[in-house]
Order: structure tokens, then sequence, then C-alpha cells
């Protein structure tokens, strides 16, 4: 009698686990390099590109894994594709938010992944005050303004020549200008400032006296 017992009680916890180890499985299977449930964001450093409609774009693909290549394509967004270094090329024909696929490959593998363009109109814009003044061992707090350029974009603001830049000095992606000159002098920064893909160099002026 004991001896049935146990087996009916071994029975039913088979019968319990029965139903989780097909969930098991097919998790492990959704977590593995390729399936099309895997969030973009864990394979691609970004997957939203703002970009300017008739201004070339020039962005790339940048996968988070080694030893990943890319599928070209020539249909991403009107105008716009990507070659198999991950480079988008092309320059955007038409406003609008165009949210498609691309394929990243892994030796034999490959996965489809979704990257959003986000084509804005061209609006003019400007820089605003370039010449920030400071004084040596006082920290200094500036930051670089755009005028115009499209509504709720961002601006990206990069040094193109950091040798020019003063000691103790620091200016950052979002155009902050901080940090504590060591020195007295009239520094020029070439910079480049970008919104939305529309692009122009500016030099900046640090008069640190």
């Amino acid at each position: 009698m004991r001896q049935t017992w146990t087996l009916l009680v071994a029975g039913l916890a088979m019968c319990a686990l029965l139903p989780v180890l097909p969930t098991v499985g097919t998790k492990a299977i959704r977590l593995a390099w390729g399936a099309p449930q895997a969030s973009p964001s864990d394979r691609l450093l970004e997957d939203v590109f703002y970009v300017t409609e008739g201004i070339e774009v020039s962005r790339s693909l940048m996968p988070l894994e080694k030893g990943i290549t890319v599928q070209a394509a020539t249909d991403l967004a009107p105008g716009v594709g990507v070659d198999a270094s991950g480079r988008l090329y092309g320059t955007p024909e038409r406003t609008g938010t165009y949210n498609v696929p691309v394929r990243l490959c892994s030796g034999q593998s490959c996965a489809e992944e979704r990257i959003t363009f986000v084509v804005l109109r061209n609006v003019p814009w400007s820089p605003g005050t370039l010449t920030f003044p400071g004084r040596a061992g006082q920290r200094l707090d500036g930051r670089i303004q755009v005028n115009g350029g499209p509504s709720g974009v961002i601006p990206t603001f990069t040094v193109t020549s950091y040798e020019a830049v003063p000691a103790g000095v620091t200016i950052g992606p979002d155009g902050h200008i901080g940090g504590v000159p060591t020195a007295p002098g009239v520094s020029r920064v070439p910079m480049r400032i970008c919104v939305a893909g529309n692009c122009a160099g500016v030099v900046v002026t640090l008069i640190i006296v």
C-alpha cells in the first residue's frame, strides 16, 4: 500500500512539472542570440536616429557584440540605406517616422532588429554665443546655445581638435563648458555642432585672464 502511494505521489509530481518544462525551454530559446523577441537595445548601441530631410546621413549602426555584421539594405527609409559595414548613407527624401528592420548576423546566425528613423523638416539653426570669458583658477560654467532648428531635438557638440582646449577646461557633448583653467590666455577651439544630422563647424573662443 505504501509503495502504491509513493508511485502515485511521484506521478502527480511529474504531471505538475510537465507544463513548466516547455516554458523553461521556450524562455531559454527566446534568450538565445537571434531570437526575434529580444530587445534591439540589447544588440545596438543606438536604434533611433534623428535625421533631416535633404541633409546627407552620416551615421553608423554600432553593435554591442564583437563579430556582428550587417546585411546591406537600400530601403530603410526613403533615400536611406545601410551597407555591410553598418554605415548609414543617402539623403532622406521625405519627412516622417520609419520603423524598419535590419538584419544582424553572427557567423551563420542572423536576427532581424528594428530601428527607427525620425526624418525632420529642414529648419535652419545658428549657434548662439561662442565666446566665453573666465579666470585662471576659477571654475567655468558656460553653455553653447543653438538658436532655431526643429523643436524637441537635442544638439550634439563635438570638439574636433582637443589640443586647442586649454588645460583644466572641459567641453561636453551637451555643449557645457566647465573645469578650472590653469593659466591665462586666449584659446580658439574648433567644434562641430549637429542638429538632427544638420551639422556645421564653429570656433569657440575662451578668454582666460
